[in-house]
Order: structure tokens, then sequence, then C-alpha cells
């Protein structure tokens, strides 16, 4: 299976690629009518993907086997739409990917089962499209039975009150939060969101399900800078010190490393003419740059990445190391900014 590299993607099926949120989802947000038949004390998370390489860069798609109370089985198919718009031809892509289900199905088992297609939706505009495959078609009276027909289960969060969103903790936060993630209003709800994770009896875990949150934001929407981040962690965890800290290291830590070895690659091909030292050299220059940036928006916010343009002026190395490691301990930028420029 290809990664999915857009951030909604990654992030709605990192939260639902849990079972105990999967059934949650399941339980609080399918008709009540197909809970009551749905036996959700196991569940079988399939490893295959129905959706179109062309089309993996807009929906994600989560497929689970979930037993029937007579003894049956049924898939329950979920599909999240990311875009910012309602898509009109929603319920044709399903039927493609419900037809390659059964395909899958038939050779594995020799028989169909059904299917439960599920479209999540958080966009900015009301979702109009309608909600079965014959909104499509436009037919007369006396030819649709010849025409095939179904409806898909729409989850528009847009449509839920704060209070409506149900679920066990991790799965009310990835909802509230992609909820809020393309509202200018989110800066206002995030802190009260992360609150919830107060509850998680495990430190680790609660940290770095805080983390990729706080990642999701940073790359899914415009709506808010890294200085609301830090006020948003701060408010839902008064007590946490330097949590939001712990987080801008380990994010500049990774972000030195991407950076690295995205530079190294680049000096070592130009190392073939250049020198391979030099090379070198300029890729870690790359990677300490992308590492100090980051980190300088999440320790200081916007005020942070006013110190930019000076330290992409520097061409030494190890002082761009002692920067890095500055940002760990610096309280103030005038701090940071006297290892390169001292009185």
């Amino acid at each position: 299976m290809e990664p999915i590299v857009n951030p909604h993607d990654r992030f709605f099926k990192q939260a639902l690629a849990r079972q105990e949120a999967a059934r949650d989802f399941m339980r609080y947000y399918l008709p009540a009518e197909v809970v009551e038949l749905l036996d959700l004390s196991v569940l079988e998370a399939s490893q295959e993907t129905f959706v179109d390489a062309e089309l993996r860069a807009y929906y994600s798609d989560l497929l689970y086997k979930v037993r029937l109370r007579d003894g049956g089985s049924a898939f329950v198919y979920v599909l999240f739409e990311h875009k910012s718009y309602a898509e009109p031809l929603v319920a044709f892509h399903l039927l493609r990917y419900m037809v390659r289900v059964w395909e899958h199905s038939l050779r594995q088992q020799s028989k169909l089962a059904p299917i439960v297609p599920v479209v999540v939706y958080h966009g900015r505009a009301e979702w109009k499209v309608g909600l079965n495959l014959g909104w499509l078609i436009e037919t007369p009276e006396s030819l649709k039975v010849f025409v095939p027909d179904y409806r898909y289960w729409l989850c528009d969060l847009t449509g839920y009150s704060d209070e409506e969103i149900e679920g066990e903790v991790k799965l009310r936060v990835a909802l509230l939060v992609l909820k809020y993630v393309m509202r200018p209003d989110l800066g206002e709800h995030l802190g009260e969101i992360l609150s919830l994770l107060r509850g998680l009896s495990e430190r680790r875990t609660g940290l770095e399900y805080l983390e990729s949150i706080l990642r999701y934001v940073s790359q899914g929407t415009g709506e808010i800078d890294g200085e609301e981040l830090r006020e948003a962690v701060e408010e839902a965890f008064p007590e946490g010190g330097g949590l939001m800290s712990t987080i801008a290291e380990r994010w500049v830590e990774q972000g030195l490393q991407q950076g690295m070895q995205q530079g190294l690659q680049q000096g070592l091909q130009q190392g073939m003419q250049q020198g391979l030292q030099q090379g070198v050299r300029r890729g870690e220059r790359q990677g300490l740059l992308a590492g100090i940036e980051l980190g300088l928006e999440l320790r200081f916010g916007s005020e942070g990445l006013r110190l930019v343009p000076e330290v992409y002026k520097i061409e030494d190395v190890d002082v761009l190391r002692a920067i890095h490691a500055g940002l760990r301990t610096a309280g103030t930028l005038d701090e940071l900014r006297r290892i390169y420029t001292p009185l």
C-alpha cells in the first residue's frame, strides 16, 4: 500500500486505524439500526486498498470486516472526503471501490458480503450532494428498474455540536480537530480540545498523540500559527511546564534529520565535481537551517521567525550547530542571538 502524503488523509487514517477508535466510530456514528446488526467485539482491518492510484492524493480508504450478530459477516467501508468542497461524484467513486471489495471477497470467500459505505466530511461548504447513486443518473421513470442504485452514510462533522461528538478520548479529539481545522475559529477551540487528553493515563502515549495532532494542525491548515499552537498547549496543560518545548525539540531533531538527509544527498551528488567533504558540509548546513527555522517558530512563535534571515546568512556550520543546540535552553531570542553575535 502506498503511503498517504496528504496530511488530512494521514491524520484520519492514523486516528481510525486503532480498533478502539474504529469500534467507537461505528457505535456512535453509524445508523442505530445498522449498529444493532453488528458484533463490534471483533474487528478485522483489511490491509488492502481499493482506491485508484491517481485518486490517493484525495481519498484514503479504511476497510473493516465486521461480524453480524446472526453469525454472518459484513464490510464497513470508510471513505474519508478531505476536500474543502463536497465531491459530486463521491457515490460513483464509492461504487467503484465497492465493486473491487466484492471482487476481493469473491476471490477470498467465493461470495459477496454486504458493504456499508461511509463518507466522513469536514469541509467549509454545506454538503449538498445527493446521498445515493441515482442522484447522479438522469433517467426516465420506466428505465430506473435497469439502473443500479444504493446510498452511502454521510457523517458530516460540521453539523455536530461539540457535545454530540462522542467516543473514546482519542477519537473525540481527532473528530473535533477535523471539525475545526478548516475554520477561522480553530485557535479559540484548540486548547479546550487538547485538554481532553489530560484524561489519558499513559503520559508517553498522550504526548505522542498530542504531537501528531499539532503536526497535523501545523500542516493541514493556515488558520493557526506556531505561537497560537503554543498558547493552545499551555491552555490545555497549564501544569505541563516545558511540554511544548519538549515537542518542539523533537520536531527540531526530526527537521534536522530530514534536512540532513536531503542535503547530504544533494551534497554527495555535487561532491562528484566539487569534492565530497564540501558537499557533505553543504548538506549538513541545509539540515541545520531547516531544523533551526522550525525550532524558532515552535519555541518563540512569529517573533522567532524574525531571526531566520539572520541565521540563513551564516555559513559556518559550527555556529549553526551551536544555535541548534541553544534552541533547547535559550529562554529568549536575545540569548539565542548572542550565540552568533557575541558582544
